[in-house]
């Protein structure tokens, strides 16, 4: 049984009736409500803060910024763009030009979210990078990019030095807090508190298509890859904001993804500024007790967060959440990897509410398939696709939708919403491979039942192929978090002789339980109660905690591996307990 929304919950949400959504839309609805025309300039920076200025917003609170250790600062409106302003001006002075590329190389301080906006306004291409990259992994990407400058902290800095002969195009650093550190040729020092703040700026004419962000996606195989956007996908993070994640002008809403990931830019910046929201930022690293006492302090009423961080909390219990005054929160969506449906009921019974999945990529730009406020969730769906957005499950083979429900195949999107990829950086040829039949293909496998809800299976190099049959690693994951010893789960293809591939799990255990081969056994069986014995796994192995990268989605490949004796790839990006 699905719970089901009144008509006032919906009539209440942003987004109102999804059937009648679909109706008739357009991208213009978010066009009129931005005041933008087609062909007249539009530069995501100008629009998330002089835009919001001009609606009287100047004084509303847009950033609420808590560090490690203790510091909180706050930024109205007014102050972005100022100092949006300030900065752009200084990356003009120091030569940089339209269209060169300028490497945020930061922590979650406030810095690199007004440095994001400045560099838009000056023409730039704005390339944030997760600030835990090693040496080769940053020095992969600002080569690639051909980058100009790097922005970064004294704490990243050595990092940016030993690199730097590698990097030709590379002319200038900008340092944030270099306050007592002697610089050396190419780096100059960038002090927001004491440098002027400038009211008037000369906003580069940017244009639908004019390149904004270049993010990289790593793969499981090949160097990374440079998703390129533009300035015009504006249009869908403005009303995917909106209508998914419901933000509402009194709301004070918290993204806990790390702008060095696309949820941390469309969502993290882009999405809630230009609605004119308030955003709290909590630059420290994770914990039950720390995240609940900023949700309170701070009043959160939306939430975006990640199924990993979800099952981290479910590891404390709802008792944890039942010590702090959470009233606050009205509304909590996730993304990054499939939302089980373990974690929908969990957080029913912790906060009062489910959390709602969604389904986007680094290459989409903004959120393609969700459940909606309003809208009944089914745990363990993606949801259906948002209105603009045509999706399908299509044949791996003919690369034509499946007609009947259940099917398994590959989301395919028709191209052409807003904020969808441009190109791969210096890699037409990979840019291309993601397109068949008038599809752009995700990668990723799934099924759509008779209600037109998506339900994940995996990725394409993910999905476990035994004995001919598809086991998905979500299915097996989800069931083994059912049981009361497992906290987290992780399942792969391990080769065998006969079938091919067969399931291999990686469990967590919950405080209190103690690995053996009992233990394993009764596991094993109690996945194949709940789903057959082809899903359940031949092997289970207990580890301490899972690989995940920072933006709290587990990285199968670092299990899968070593089971296939293949090399593990670039792990700069895992997260550390």
């Amino acid at each position: 049984m699905y719970a089901t929304e009144t008509l006032e919950e919906k009539r209440l949400c942003n987004i109102g009736s999804y059937e009648e959504r679909l109706r008739g839309f357009d991208w213009a609805i978010a066009e009129k409500e931005m005041g933008w025309g087609r062909g007249d300039p539009l530069n995501i920076g100008w629009n998330l803060t002089d835009r919001i200025c001009r609606l009287g917003l100047a004084k509303k609170p847009a950033l609420l910024w808590e560090g490690s250790d203790g510091r909180e600062r706050t930024y109205t409106f007014g102050d972005l763009r100022l100092l949006s302003n300030a900065v752009a001006a200084v990356l003009s002075r120091l030569g940089l030009e339209p269209s060169e590329r300028v490497c945020l190389f930061l922590d979650r301080v406030p810095e690199l979210y007004i440095a994001f906006i400045g560099i838009l306004k000056m023409g730039a291409i704005v390339q944030p990078l997760f600030s835990a990259f090693g040496e080769e992994s940053l020095s992969t990407r600002l080569l690639d990019a051909g980058t100009a400058a790097v922005v970064t902290q004294k704490k990243h800095l050595p990092k940016v030095r030993r690199i730097r002969a590698q990097l030709p195009a590379l002319r200038t650093v900008v340092v944030v807090d270099a306050e007592g550190l002697a610089l050396k040729d190419g780096e100059v020092a960038l002090d927001l508190d004491s440098e002027p703040r400038l009211e008037r700026f000369p906003i580069f004419p940017a244009t639908a298509e004019t390149p904004s962000v270049l993010h990289y996606t790593s793969g499981t195989t090949g160097q990374p890859k440079g998703a390129q956007h533009v300035h015009g996908s504006l249009v869908s993070q403005y009303l995917t904001a909106r209508w998914v994640l419901d933000l509402k002008s009194d709301d004070v809403y918290w993204c806990n993804a790390d702008p060095g990931w696309v949820t941390g830019t469309s969502y993290g910046i882009i999405g809630p500024w230009s609605n004119g929201i308030t955003q709290a930022v909590l630059d420290s690293g994770f914990g039950a007790d720390r995240w609940y006492g900023f949700i309170e302090r701070r009043g959160i009423s939306v939430w975006y967060s990640a199924p990993t961080a979800i099952r981290l909390l479910m590891r404390d219990g709802p008792q944890a959440a039942k010590r702090h005054d959470l009233s606050s929160l009205r509304h909590l969506a996730s993304v990054g990897e499939p939302l089980n449906p373990e974690a929908v009921h969990w957080s029913r019974e912790a906060f009062g509410l489910p959390f709602h999945d969604t389904y986007w990529q680094t290459e989409t730009g903004c959120i393609v398939i969700s459940n909606y406020p309003g809208m009944p969730v089914k745990p363990g769906s993606m949801g259906k696709p948002f209105p603009g957005i045509a999706a399908a499950v299509l044949d791996p083979a003919t690369f034509e939708p499946h007609r009947e429900p259940g099917r398994v195949g590959v989301i395919g999107l028709r191209p052409g919403w807003p904020s969808m990829l441009r190109g791969y950086w210096n890699n037409p040829d990979g840019y291309a491979k993601k397109f068949t039949n008038g599809w752009y293909l995700t990668g990723d496998r799934a099924t759509v039942d008779a209600d037109g809800y998506f339900w994940f299976v995996g990725r394409d190099d993910d999905v476990i192929n035994t004995g001919g049959h598809l086991v998905g690693p979500f299915e097996v994951e989800s069931a083994l978090l059912e049981h009361p010893a497992v906290a987290e789960s992780a399942a792969v293809a391990k080769p065998d002789p006969v079938n091919m591939e067969v399931v291999k799990a990686f469990v967590a255990l919950k405080p209190g339980f103690t690995p053996g081969p009992d233990l394993e056994l009764e596991i094993m069986n109690f996945v194949r109660k709940r789903l057959s014995p082809i899903a359940m796994p031949q092997e289970i192995a207990f580890v301490a905690s899972l690989p995940r990268n920072r933006s709290g989605k587990i990285l199968r490949r670092v299990l899968r591996a070593p089971e296939w004796g293949e090399p593990i790839g670039d792990i700069s990006t895992l997260m550390e307990d």
